[in-house]
């Protein structure tokens, strides 16, 4: 049995020495612990760093390509490089390495495919009351869509057994955090929590660079989301909802039509029409979308297969 811990990094010459140090070299249950960096167009000494301690395996990108792309990286490393369990931690040393046997646990006991750190999220101290919020928010989004119990969803410390690792694929280019529990819960895969402890904070996080833009990605986020793994819905609330508006006000206008012919209301009727159509133009997105999430879970498939058969 392999475990390999990957780590994404960017510029992180600094935290990276803390955050190896606290690694282990042998976990319980696993003959062989190796460490894979992915350097994503570091421009410090990221690379010479991760090597001076000891780290078996750096993948580079020749230029930033964000977190979620880094993520994917490792992910199809360590499959190629025969990993039967991929932890994911952070280079900032957020997470608490000593957790990680307990990490892994589920899976080595057959009891789960995914396993999630939950972090103490009020108790962090240096989590302002609005990232909390949108923290807590964007867990509960996920579990509405994905239909898991994860309380923690934007945690980066997590393990992947190999199986799961072949069928996860992130579209988004911000982060891999909540896309790849929805496509667990869609792939009826067993995912679950474990409770973890954190670090002391050691730089500001590079996601989060101010409120109103964190505010702003992740509503996208969540957006995205449900127009990805649930389109059909999506858009069908959004057609009923300018549907059910336009009929309202056409009857509006049918009333003072009755009344005194309308007079005076032919800008009700313009605006009634108009949703109306907008309405059932919205419907019939609504199914094409459904086709096209039909083709990429096919897709998807056929990637699962190929990564299987590495």
């Amino acid at each position: 049995m392999k475990l390999i811990i990957q780590i994404p990094c960017l510029n992180e010459e600094q935290t990276l020495p803390i955050t190896l140090k606290d690694l282990p070299t042998e976990v319980a249950g696993f003959d062989v612990v190796e460490w894979l960096i992915i350097d994503d167009g570091s421009i410090d000494n990221t690379v010479s760093v991760a090597k001076q301690h000891g780290v078996h395996h750096v993948i580079s990108h020749t230029s930033n390509q964000g977190l979620a792309k880094a993520f994917m990286t490792g992910i199809e490393a360590c499959l190629k490089l025969g990993a039967d369990v991929i932890v994911n931690t952070d280079a900032d040393n957020q997470y608490n390495a000593n957790d990680i046997p307990k990490l892994v646990e589920p899976i080595l006991k057959k009891n789960a495919d995914i396993v999630i750190g939950e972090r103490p999220i009020l108790k962090i101290e240096h989590f302002s009351f609005v990232k909390k919020i949108l923290q807590k928010l964007g867990s509960y989004v996920v579990r509405a869509v994905s239909n898991t119990t994860i309380k923690d969803a934007p945690s980066g410390f997590r393990a992947y057994s190999r199986n799961a690792a072949c069928n996860i694929m992130v579209y988004n280019n911000y982060t891999y955090t909540l896309e790849t529990i929805i496509q667990a819960g869609q792939r009826n895969m067993t995912i679950c929590s474990v409770p973890i402890r954190v670090n002391k904070d050691l730089r500001r996080s590079r996601l989060v660079k101010n409120i109103p833009t964190y505010i702003k990605r992740s509503i996208v986020t969540i957006v995205r989301i449900f127009v990805i793994y649930r389109p059909f819905k999506f858009f069908c609330y959004i057609g009923t909802f300018l549907l059910l508006i336009g009929v309202l006000i056409g009857l509006r206008y049918m009333y003072y039509y009755i009344i005194n012919g309308g007079i005076g209301h032919i800008q009700s009727l313009l605006l009634s029409a108009i949703l109306i159509i907008v309405g059932f133009q919205t419907l019939l997105i609504a199914f094409v979308a459904d086709l096209i999430a039909s083709n990429r879970k096919l897709l998807e498939d056929i990637r699962y297969n190929i990564r299987k058969n590495i």
